[in-house]
C-alpha cells in the first residue's frame, strides 16, 4: 500500500491519535484501539496464530508519540508499552477499522 502520514496529532489529553495521510484521509484513532492491536510481539506474537487478547486497556493513554525514520511511529502508553512500531500503513489500516474516515 505504501501511503504517508501528513500530521500526527494527540487529541482529548492521550485518549485519541489523529492521523492525516496523502490521500486526504484523516482518521481519529482510540488510544485503546491503538494499545489492544499494538503491532509488537508482545501482542502479535512472533508467528502466525500466537496474537494474545490484551484486555483492561479501556483507559489507556498516549503519552508520547515517537517517530522512527519516515515510516512509522513509536507509541508510548501510560501504562508502561513502548513497543511495536506503528507503520503508515498500518495506522490507515486500523483508521480505516474505525470508522472514523473523514474528508
Amino acid at each position: 500500500m505504501s501511503i504517508w502520514a501528513t500530521g500526527l496529532t494527540l487529541k482529548i489529553g492521550g485518549r485519541v491519535l489523529e492521523v492525516a495521510f496523502e490521500d486526504g484521509a484523516i482518521f481519529a484513532i482510540p488510544a485503546t484501539l491503538l494499545r489492544v492491536e499494538s503491532p509488537s510481539a508482545e501482542v502479535q506474537g512472533h508467528g502466525p496464530g500466537q496474537k494474545i487478547t490484551v484486555t483492561g486497556k479501556e483507559g489507556v493513554l498516549i503519552m508520547d508519540v515517537q517517530p522512527v525514520g519516515n515510516y512509522a511511529v513509536r507509541l508510548v502508553f501510560d501504562d508502561g508499552h513502548d513497543t511495536g512500531l506503528y507503520t503508515w500503513d498500518y495506522l490507515h489500516k486500523l483508521g480505516a477499522q474505525t470508522g472514523g474516515l473523514q474528508n
